[in-house]
């Protein structure tokens, strides 16, 4: 997936996924229209598990969320949040390798989330993320602003439509640029 040295460290996690976060990142409100009760879902580069824990209350007690980190400072982190807000049970910790998530199972959405920027081999990822998908499955990806350009934006759009994604969506996030990806039925 990506190497240690370009990755978000853990000791910054509180700046940024604090409490006050909701104000600015709802995961209800951002994930809301592309998950439902039921589904498996892919959160990849989860850090501390902000958005799996949102994720894990829309999949309800039926789904699953997987949620993907290098860092195992960063899965213990998401453990010990899951845990204490009674959702650990819907919310499976997966460790990855420096360049692969290490999935087999298919999933329904997946989010990345602020970590594409980091990952120096994209197109990798990217067609890691498609071959989970079931058909006509989503992924989200969200980059934030500050740290990524409008051109490499579109680069990242462009490898993904390569790869057999099409854009299906332009959502507005805050402080971010976002697009939504579809494996299209049939792939």
């Amino acid at each position: 997936m990506n190497t240690h040295e370009l990755v978000c460290p853990p000791w910054l996690l509180p700046l940024f996924d604090n409490p006050l976060r909701k104000l600015t990142h709802n995961p209800r409100q951002i994930l809301g229209a592309y998950v439902k009760p039921g589904d498996t879902v892919l959160d990849v580069g989860c850090g501390g598990g902000y958005f799996s824990l949102g994720l894990a209350e829309l999949v309800g007690p039926q789904g699953k969320v997987i949620a993907a980190d290098l860092q195992p400072a960063m899965l213990a982190e998401l453990a010990r949040r899951a845990k204490r807000a009674g959702l650990e049970a819907r919310i499976q910790p997966q460790l990855c390798a420096s360049e692969k998530i290490g999935l087999t199972e298919p999933v329904d959405f997946a989010l990345a989330f602020w970590m594409v920027h980091e990952v120096p081999q994209r197109r990798l990822l990217l067609q890691e993320i498609y071959s989970l998908l079931k058909p006509g499955a989503n992924l989200l990806i969200v980059e934030p602003r500050i740290h990524v350009s409008g051109s490499d934006f579109e680069r990242t759009l462009s490898l993904s439509q390569e790869i057999g994604f099409k854009a299906t969506l332009r959502p507005w996030v805050n402080i971010s640029r976002a697009v939504l990806l579809s494996k299209q039925a049939g792939k």
